[in-house]
């Protein structure tokens, strides 16, 4: 297909249009290594495909980010790009500004398929007992949870509600835990468990917050958390 195209007439005029729309030059190549087709679409397909998307309120910045993040994007049809935002929203039951707050900083949500994210969504519910409010903050504040490796999700869950006897309200209140390495947060847990600190509710004195505890550098986890040395983490870490 590539050998058939005329660099001029072919290549040139697409290139122009994502740059037109505000595609870093530097973005082209990652584009067009993972969706060469791209520079077979009609052109007027492709200014179809951005006008859908700044009629429902994209801004032309967004446009740009999601395409050069997700290069298959302008391959979809206006129908689909539609259908994909409706079953979002229709999904989650959110509003029409969070679903585009969503697939802005996710676009591949609106390319890829459907099932592992139909799946998830009654993982969190079902497997998981996550109620729908708890979902939709969920998934508004990390939209990787969509598209999360199913056992990972319920791996890193099982350690956070099992083991570390974290509610789901306060799981729902700091959700990038369920975005976080499952060893990362393992060990960390288990060091203030064996420091006698390992304490989450944010209702009692001297907490550790979650958001803090997967977020942090390990020197600083160890100083303003553990009030241990980094040596003594790593010398714990020999004992796991």
């Amino acid at each position: 297909m590539l050998l058939r195209l005329d660099f001029n007439t072919d290549v040139a005029p697409r290139l122009l249009f994502l740059k037109g729309i505000g595609v870093e030059d530097s973005r082209f190549g990652y584009i067009i290594t993972h969706n060469p087709f791209i520079l077979t679409e009609s052109l007027e397909n492709l200014q179809t495909r951005v006008n859908y998307l700044k009629s429902k309120k994209f801004s032309s910045e967004t446009v740009a980010s999601m395409v050069s993040r997700a290069p298959y994007l302008l391959n979809f049809s206006v129908k689909r790009l539609d259908n994909r935002l409706g079953f979002y929203q229709q999904q989650l039951k959110i509003s029409a500004s969070n679903t585009r707050n969503i697939v802005g900083r996710l676009p591949r949500l609106l390319c890829g398929s459907l099932e592992p994210v139909k799946e998830n969504l009654k993982v969190c519910e079902i497997e998981l007992g996550f109620k729908e409010n708890e979902i939709q903050s969920i998934v508004i504040a990390v939209p990787k949870v969509l598209t999360a490796n199913k056992k990972k999700l319920t791996q890193i869950f099982d350690l956070l509600h099992n083991t570390m006897k974290l509610p789901h309200h306060l799981i729902t209140k700091f959700p990038q835990v369920l975005n976080t390495k499952y060893l990362r947060v393992k060990e960390r847990h288990l060091f203030l468990e064996y420091l006698g600190k390992a304490q989450y509710d944010t209702t009692l004195p001297s907490y550790i917050s979650l958001d803090r505890l997967v977020s942090l550098p390990d020197e600083t986890f160890c100083t303003e958390l553990a009030s241990a040395t980094l040596e003594d983490f790593y010398m714990f870490q020999k004992t796991l």
